[in-house]
């Protein structure tokens, strides 16, 4: 009679699963908790300590790891002589191994210490999956419940062959190789001292090359496939965190419209990053992006108010653009939405009188996903050939500790609000980055110029198209000014107060320049690039 050992951390679909194996004329070995619910649902099962002849030991740390049952997991079915040694042992070969295991996430999501998160660390059950992987040839290797079904119906059929034990044992390298990742990147950070930690998070000294683990192991899971990438030539696929935080990608849920795609995916990025620099503050934001840039951004008393004066800002990109926003959208809002043809519409929530409205757009996509930070452990990456670059994210709190009133004028009250709004969308803006801002809405967006100049002199262009009065608007720049060029430009439009990093060896003479023209300018000593 074959046999199959089930040992499962996570139990849906494990009745079934051994049901059908029982069906199909297997005898069922199993552990602990499994065993248990096993027999609850009515199902005959040996023990695994009756197949060792030795009882469990320290509390069920040590159950499995014996050769009554690696043997029978590792004996070659076309080797004679391994076949003999089992049997002049007593044992048995082990068939299928079904194993999850123990969930260390939920012990690193909970931030447990050390010595408790280590309890939830798999020792028998890794070493019995690559065991049943290496020997794939005469063993099935099952880490994942929605195999059940698949494996059923192939050996109810003709019988799993080389290409679909394959594919299982893949799956069981694939899932201990993220298992072990996520140990290790817990270890670390919970071991990493907190300066170390802080500087990681960004804090604006250099990360000393102690700070950095000697090896970066990543886990992805497979979400889904698109339709292509950048570019229909591309094929795509979107994965995610194993345990991925709220309000990040994975997590998101859609009401309506056509599938998502890559671009799609990287607008939802940017929109719900640049949206996130308003966390917690309670005022409706909106975001309106296209190509992952803020085309326009604004705050308002009601989501409808602040997507109409974002709108405002550049009405003809945002055509066919990705619309964030930090508060549920109710239906006035939605009445006004579904005036633009949008590709994409992010929101904490809709009403249902919202999603009325607005599934009328056949192809509108509409989706739920909150607008939250970026947790402070989470690093940035980026792919490029042959390795990877991996810096702290940029933090979007924004403190203004070492802001600094560089001119003979400071900012006046109604100057400052704007100035933190404007630096607050500037670091989302793709660089060189100018932004225009009045009443805490943008007015004009000059991104991705090769020129500081050129990017004030756009962002300058697209208010003065829509005749927008600049008199009194303030402006962002993510980088210095290297020279006087820009804030001339920028005065000459009627801009009155103006933030920036600083940094450049002729600062003297950029502040000279909004001296002249009766500007405020404040340094922050902090750039907010965007490559």
């Amino acid at each position: 009679m074959p046999r199959a050992l089930l040992s499962v951390s996570d139990k849906t679909g494990i009745v079934d699963f051994a049901r059908g194996l029982v069906a199909l004329g297997f005898e069922l070995v199993s552990t602990g908790g499994t065993a248990r619910t096993l027999r609850e649902g009515g199902l005959v099962v040996t023990d695994v300590s009756q197949v060792t002849g030795h009882p469990e030991m320290l509390d069920g740390r040590v159950k499995t790891l014996h050769p009554a049952v690696h043997a029978s997991i590792l004996a070659r079915r076309e080797r004679a002589d391994d076949l003999e040694t089992l049997a002049s042992h007593g044992y048995a070969p082990i068939d299928i191994v079904c194993v999850n295991l123990y969930p260390f996430h939920d012990a690193a999501a909970a931030r447990a210490p050390i010595p408790e998160a280590m309890e939830q660390v798999d020792i028998g059950g890794p070493s019995m999956l690559r065991s049943a992987a290496k020997n794939h040839a005469g063993v099935l290797a099952v880490v994942d419940p929605h195999d059940y079904t698949r494996v059923l119906d192939v050996l109810g059929r003709d019988g799993a062959d080389r290409a679909f034990r394959l594919g299982l044992a893949a799956k069981v390298f694939a899932h201990t190789a993220a298992y072990d990742a996520a140990i290790a990147r817990y270890i670390d950070l919970s071991t990493a001292s907190e300066k170390n930690r802080a500087l990681l998070r960004g804090s604006g000294e250099a990360a000393p090359e102690s700070a950095w683990p000697d090896i970066m192991v990543l886990a992805f899971r497979h979400v889904q496939s698109l339709r292509y990438g950048e570019n229909p030539d591309q094929p795509a696929a979107f994965y995610g965190e194993p345990d991925a935080p709220p309000g990040s990608l994975p997590r998101l849920a859609q009401f309506h419209g056509k599938e998502l795609s890559f671009n799609n995916l990287l607008d939802v990025d940017a929109a719900v990053t640049a949206a996130s620099a308003w966390h917690g503050e309670g005022r409706p934001v909106c975001v309106i992006v296209k190509h992952t840039t803020p085309c326009g951004v604004a705050l308002g008393a009601t989501a409808a108010d602040a997507y109409a004066h974002a709108l405002a800002c550049d009405p003809v990109s945002a055509f066919g653009g990705i619309v964030a926003f930090s508060t549920p959208v109710d239906a006035a809002t939605a009445e006004a939405l579904a005036s633009t043809f949008l590709e994409i519409i992010v929101a904490p929530s809709f009403e249902n009188g919202a999603l009325e409205v607005l599934r009328r757009r056949k192809n509108l996509r509409l989706l739920a996903l909150p607008v939250t930070r970026a947790g402070d452990d989470e690093l940035d990456m980026k792919r490029v050939r042959g390795g990877l670059l991996v810096q702290a994210r940029l933090r979007t709190s924004f403190p203004e500790t070492g802001w600094q009133i560089r001119t003979r004028r400071a900012p006046t009250d109604a100057e400052m609000p704007d100035l933190r709004f404007a630096w607050r969308v500037a670091a989302s803006v793709k660089s060189n980055a100018i932004v225009l801002a009045r009443d805490e809405r943008t007015v004009g967006i000059g991104a991705g110029q090769m020129s500081r100049v050129d990017a004030a002199r756009i962002a300058v262009m697209k208010a003065e198209d829509r005749k927008a009065d600049l008199k009194g608007a303030v402006l962002a720049s993510d980088a210095f000014f290297p020279f006087r060029d820009g804030i001339d430009a920028a005065a000459k439009a009627g801009v009155s107060a103006v933030i920036q990093p600083g940094g450049s060896v002729r600062d003297d003479e950029v502040i000279a320049a909004a001296d002249e023209h009766g500007m405020a300018m404040i340094f922050t000593q902090r750039r907010v690039f965007r490559h």
